[in-house]
């Protein structure tokens, strides 16, 4: 059958109407497969690692997602080397960023080492000058590759691959270099860390008082495990699920502190320490985080009492089916826990749904 010029025409529109129809609907379609409902990266299109570097008494942490890197702090200057090798190791020629917490050199003195290997493209720091060779160091080799210091602002975020990261702190000035630490919270999906420097208490209250969602599934412990931070009401904003402590063996500081430790117990927490596992190793896949350490993967690392101590005696409630919370955690326990808080600190539950309906969770130790 012969068609003519006008009716060829007519196809040829409606063919170019329906394909105009269907590309934006297929653009749909793609980001759909790549965002969930939330607008965060699906579990399937991206992946964050996280290293906790053990550099001893210090910090660094390297964040790798989609190619895009992040180094936080890099241990002292002594462990220069090591960041260097580290990255070398890994193949990471390029930091996208490079944030110094605080200007301490046990946070900024690695670093030097770092971009002695390493391009990086933006620097961050609360401040561009302070009277230390370590933090002169890292000027000085931020300066032969032409990057200058920014100093961020709370609430600032940027990307980080896959990965959104939300500056929290510093909120205000402070004369206690600790409390201008660089504070971020990373979020990868439904995974979360936060990062804290060696932010102390007056820190950790400021980013209350601000507002921010704080809850998070990772706790970089702040200050090295210092009982001057991760305070109780920092520690149930946050409510993690794990926690790393940064910190060297047998150091003179006594780190981690105990009532630190204790408070972490009481919020039910998983701990990793450097001091005893070594490099710790997080990785997220958006829905779920996995661990793996150096060594000791299967070690005590926030035991409830010295060796040498008698263990805790059993505490009767009125009934064979009491249980005991704990008035500044969201956690609860059977009466034979280990676990158990402090005299001041219980809460007595006749029954183990009066304890659900009260808000709390039951502990992860002696599950009751």
């Amino acid at each position: 059958m012969l068609v003519n010029k006008e009716e060829r025409r007519d196809g040829l529109m409606k063919r170019r109407f329906m394909l105009g129809m269907l590309l934006p609907m297929l653009a749909l379609l793609i980001a759909a497969c790549t965002l969930n409902p939330s607008g965060k990266l699906s579990s399937d299109s991206s992946e964050l690692t996280v290293y906790f570097i053990d550099v001893g008494q210090a910090h660094s942490t390297l964040f790798v997602s989609d190619g895009v890197a992040m180094l936080v702090d890099g241990g002292n200057p002594s462990d220069s080397s090591l960041i260097y090798t580290f990255l070398r190791d890994r193949g990471i020629t390029h930091l996208d960023y490079i944030v110094a917490t605080h200007a301490h050199e046990d946070h900024v003195g690695g670093l030097a080492g770092a971009l002695n290997y390493a391009t990086a493209g933006v620097a961050f720091s609360p401040v561009t000058s302070f009277d230390s060779r370590a933090f002169n160091s890292f000027v000085r080799y931020l300066d032969v590759q032409g990057v200058s210091i920014t100093v961020p602002t709370h609430g600032d975020t940027f990307q980080l691959g896959g990965a959104d990261v939300l500056v929290l702190s510093p909120i205000r000035e402070s004369s206690n270099h600790n409390n201008m630490s660089i504070v971020m919270k990373i979020t990868h999906g439904d995974v979360s860390f936060i990062i804290t420097g060696d932010a102390e208490r007056e820190a950790e209250q400021d980013i209350l008082d601000a507002g921010y969602d704080i809850s998070a599934t990772v706790l970089l412990v702040g200050h090295h495990g210092s009982e001057t931070s991760t305070t109780y009401p920092f520690l149930r904003e946050v409510m993690p699920q794990y926690a790393v402590i940064s910190c060297g063996r047998n150091n003179q500081y006594g780190h981690p502190h105990e009532n630190t430790l204790s408070r972490l117990r009481d919020a039910d927490v998983i701990l990793y320490r450097t001091d005893m596992q070594g490099d710790i190793t997080a990785v997220s896949d958006g829905k779920t985080v996995t661990f793996t350490v150096e060594r000791n993967a299967g070690i005590q690392t926030n035991p409830t009492a010295h060796e040498d101590a008698q263990p805790p005696p059993t505490v009767q409630a009125d009934n064979d089916e009491g249980y005991i919370g704990n008035m500044n955690s969201l956690v609860f326990h059977s009466t034979s826990c280990r676990n158990l808080p402090a005299e001041q600190n219980r809460v007595y539950f006749d029954t183990r749904d009066e304890a659900v309906g009260a808000g709390k969770r039951p502990c992860g130790n002696c599950n009751p």
